[in-house]
């Protein structure tokens, strides 16, 4: 039986981390988990203080703290460094795992030639304004591509990487992922294993974030020679037809959609042909944070 250490990176996260950490308790037993690492980096909110309150309830959760924000890949690295399981599970704290996520989630490492496992994620944004569509378009791409060829984001579990990540960049479920297929390692989606996760509700941003996501997507094609699924044109095209034939009666806002997404990307494209930098520590995207789960 493998030993599970679940990993949830936090910076002041107070309006979310309680639900996230509520919604790992509820998780199923046929994979036990052994312990669940909250990695805090520089919090200045109440955030220490709701992680205390479950570590005091539940022996499993313990808070590490960081004094200083230095980006996710360095909280990361804080958790490879204290975890104790050889599967390892990264769940972002403002986030909600769905029922039996984690089991669906890790059943894939039966197999011995399984080093990645990628989860669902679903948005509960209004799917009836501009950005809420265009949210709910990527994630429904995201799930036809990663149905072809998978695609890790969001959520994520992986054998145990005893190597840090490069906290001069991002991108970190890409660079697990790549460091773990060079060891010959597949990698899997698990449609079942839902995530619940809150896209922008603004245009910028909807900007703000698809720009930071698309930079270092396109910084790992320049430093790895590596293109994740969501830039094949072949997959995309397919993806945004099958979209396309379930949402015919929105064609306006398909084309605003598609548009900012594509406008996105060419600008993250014009910005690493000029190489100015992946930053590693990014400003939050407050219309992000105030995630209210809900099954649909």
């Amino acid at each position: 039986m493998p030993t599970v250490s679940v990993g949830v990176c936090a910076y002041n996260e107070e309006r979310n981390i309680r639900a996230c950490l509520d919604s790992i308790m509820r998780q199923g037993a046929e994979f036990p988990i052994d312990e669940i690492l909250i990695i805090s980096s520089g919090s200045t909110d109440g955030t220490d203080e709701i992680v205390r309150q479950f570590e005091a309830k539940d022996r499993r959760f313990r808070l590490v703290r960081q004094e200083k924000r230095e980006g996710k890949n360095s909280a990361i690295n804080e958790f490879l460094k204290q975890a104790k399981g050889n599967i390892l599970v990264l769940v972002n704290a403002d986030n909600q795992l769905g029922e039996s996520t984690l089991q669906h989630l890790l059943e894939p490492f039966k197999d011995e030639t399984v080093g990645v496992s990628g989860g669902h994620p679903v948005p509960v944004n209004d799917k009836r304004s501009i950005t809420g569509f265009a949210v709910h378009m990527l994630w429904d791409m995201h799930h036809r591509i990663s149905s072809i060829y998978p695609k890790i984001g969001e959520l994520m579990a992986f054998r145990r990487l005893d190597k840090e990540l490069p906290t001069t960049s991002q991108s970190d479920e890409d660079l697990i992922r790549i460091e773990l297929e060079k060891r010959g390692l597949r990698s899997v989606y698990a449609p079942d294993a839902i995530v619940f996760n809150k896209g922008p509700t603004t245009l910028a941003d909807f900007w703000s974030q698809r720009t930071r996501v698309n930079i270092g997507e396109k910084y790992l094609k320049r430093w790895f020679n590596y293109q994740v699924p969501t830039w094949n044109r072949r997959l995309l095209f397919a993806a945004m037809l099958g979209f396309l034939g379930a949402n015919a009666r929105h064609p306006f806002k398909f084309t605003i959609a598609m548009s900012l997404e594509a406008m996105a990307r060419a600008y993250s494209s014009m910005y690493v042909f000029l190489d100015k930098g992946d930053p590693a520590v990014w400003t939050q995207v407050p219309s992000t944070k105030d995630l209210v789960a809900k099954k649909q």
